[in-house]
């Protein structure tokens, strides 16, 4: 089944926590080994800087009401964007499926949250695997029935990961940031991008190692999941390069886009895959690790470069632990 990608959009708080707050907080970093480790300059936040600074997150309750936007408020401004290049009214919108890491409910979806927030009546439900959400949605909609599905359907993935981070711990809370990301797709109306090769996979044996417990803080054995990140986007881009060669379209650019937790991660993917700077794209150095929000964000952000001659190798890992890879193909415009 094809889908059409009509629209992306993204979002940030706009509260900065660079580099120099977090080594001023005294956990044993400096900016210059942020930088070196893992290639993040700065990352947005939901939650004030006194808050941090003052209670180094010790209460996870109190900084859920701490935070200064939801991540409802969030989604929605991502959706706004999404849906003011897609050209279509949130009216059109028939369906809303939300992700998030850190979900501010349990009960409802968050989903339901999103689309009131919009004023969108439709139905919803959520749907997570962490840092692959976007990908694992878009996985999920290729299995269903094109005619049972609504003409368009809103995806969005929203993060408030600061909140649940120790600020005592420079193994994690160096990494993350919040934000929010959208999409607008359909299986009925064409659109210049298409998505093809959608895949979803995990290792269930696997899941403890990442993890957010219900009223705990973001945990991993950060080790075992950078060698599990590049050895799965690797295999995912060599896959999804092939099956461009197969299909004739060896001509076209090959664009690459990976979850966003690691810019060491990335260029080692790069190295190894021989992938040109030219045809990477991220944001991770100026936005953190956006958990779900990471990779749709980054191809957001660069979306106005896209010609319609560009492929684009969407790449994924995710919690559970998952991994997931996607073609977007760019044609002309309608």
């Amino acid at each position: 089944m094809t889908l059409y990608l009509h629209g992306m959009g993204h979002y940030q708080p706009e509260t900065e926590l660079s580099n120099r707050f977090l080594a001023e907080l005294d956990i044993g970093t400096t900016e210059e080994w942020i930088v070196e480790r893992v290639g993040i300059r700065t990352r947005r936040t939901v939650l004030p800087l006194d808050y941090i600074r003052q209670t180094r997150n010790r209460d996870l309750r109190a900084a859920a009401e701490a935070a200064q936007q939801s991540n409802a408020e969030l989604a929605a401004c991502a959706a706004e964007l999404a849906l003011r290049r897609a050209g279509i009214g949130r009216e059109r919108i028939g369906l809303v499926v939300s992700g998030s890491s850190a979900p501010r409910v349990v009960t409802p979806a968050e989903a339901s949250f999103v689309a009131k927030e919009l004023g969108i009546e439709a139905p919803v439900f959520d749907l997570n695997s962490a840092c692959s959400t976007f990908t694992a949605q878009l996985y999920a909609l290729s299995l269903m029935n094109p005619p049972a599905l609504p003409e368009f359907v809103l995806l969005t993935q929203q993060e408030s990961l600061t909140t649940a981070l120790d600020y005592t711990d420079r193994g994690s809370c160096i990494l993350f940031g919040d934000g929010a990301a959208a999409a607008v797709v359909s299986t009925q109306v064409p659109a210049p991008v298409q998505l093809s090769h959608l895949h979803l996979a995990s290792d269930p044996q696997a899941a403890d190692k990442v993890m957010i417990e219900r009223c705990g803080y973001f945990e991993q054995d950060g080790r075992a999941v950078q060698m599990f990140a590049i050895k799965r986007t690797r295999d995912g881009f060599e896959h999804i390069r092939n099956m461009q060669q197969q299909e004739g379209g060896s001509q076209r650019p090959l664009h690459f886009i990976g979850h966003q937790a690691n810019l060491r991660v990335l260029e080692q993917v790069c190295k190894r895959c021989n992938i040109p700077p030219e045809l990477h794209h991220s944001n991770v150095e100026t936005c953190g690790n956006m958990g779900g929000a990471s990779a749709p964000s980054a191809l957001s952000m660069h979306w106005e470069k896209f010609t319609p001659q560009d492929d684009i190798a969407l790449v994924t890992v995710g919690g559970g632990l998952s991994w997931t890879r996607a073609l977007l193909r760019f044609g002309q415009p309608l």
